[in-house]
């Protein structure tokens, strides 16, 4: 049975909380892995409104890509790409530069 509502933006936040410093995922990892493999756009609906939330590393979360889609999010726009340069993450244009080595995979490091 699929979650909806704030029981399934609680279940994202669940998940970002567990990302660890210096990886990143994406919101389709985190849809798929909550098994709502489609609703990428609603893990970052969820995760717009965490932001600035205590306790959720939302700056690990990007689109697909490794790009900060979602910077303009944060109190300056260079402050998700602070935040993961400060954990060793290389961003170069919005873009995470080492995407295929530091992403985080839900559905295989918690499985």
């Amino acid at each position: 049975m699929k979650k909806k509502g704030n029981e399934f933006f609680d279940d994202v936040y669940d998940v970002v909380r567990l990302i660890p410093k210096g990886r990143a995922t994406s919101y389709g990892a985190i849809a798929a892995y909550l098994g709502s493999r489609r609703n990428a756009r609603i893990v970052g609906w969820a995760m717009g409104s965490s932001y600035e939330k205590h306790g959720i590393p939302a700056h690990r979360v990007v689109n697909s890509q490794g790009i900060l889609s979602a910077k303009m999010q944060f109190p300056t726009p260079t402050t998700m790409q602070e935040r993961l340069e400060s954990e060793g993450i290389v961003v170069k244009n919005d873009k995470i530069q080492n995407w295929k080595d530091c992403f985080w995979d839900p559905e295989k490091e918690l499985s």
